[in-house]
């Protein structure tokens, strides 16, 4: 799953200045579901929460691949960060969380990204995920 990239941002990008605001465009375009699970992952944080978790099997390879595509590229996860105002944490195809990235010292976030935390969440069944 690749972005669906404009002539315009094309040539942003030759020109080394990318508006950042053209790019999380695209990226919401061309990865709508998983712009929509951290998208509601922001939201939940916004209402309070001390962090917010997707752990659902997208419904089909083409959700996961959306999913893997935006938590697989620095410049896609970092710009979707910047724009919702979160940090985004992953441990396998589907099991996304966002963390206030001023509260990065919680225990929560501090357990989400431990090794123990990555070592129990693995699944025969994700295996080729």
């Amino acid at each position: 799953m690749s972005l669906n990239v404009s002539v315009h941002l094309i040539e942003q990008a030759k020109t080394g200045k990318v508006q950042e605001a053209d790019f999380v465009a695209t990226i919401k375009d061309s990865l709508p579901y998983a712009w929509g699970i951290v998208e509601g992952l922001a939201e939940t944080l916004a209402r309070g929460e001390e962090w917010a978790n997707h752990a659902v099997p997208p419904p089909s390879e083409k959700e996961r691949a959306q999913l893997l595509r935006m938590m697989g590229g620095d410049a896609i996860r970092g710009a979707v960060e910047r724009h919702l105002g979160i940090k985004l944490a992953f441990q396998n195809c589907h099991n996304v969380a966002a963390f206030d990235p001023d509260k990065l010292d919680s225990s929560a976030y501090q357990e989400f990204i431990s090794i123990p935390s990555q070592i129990l969440n693995q699944t025969p069944e994700l295996v080729d995920c």
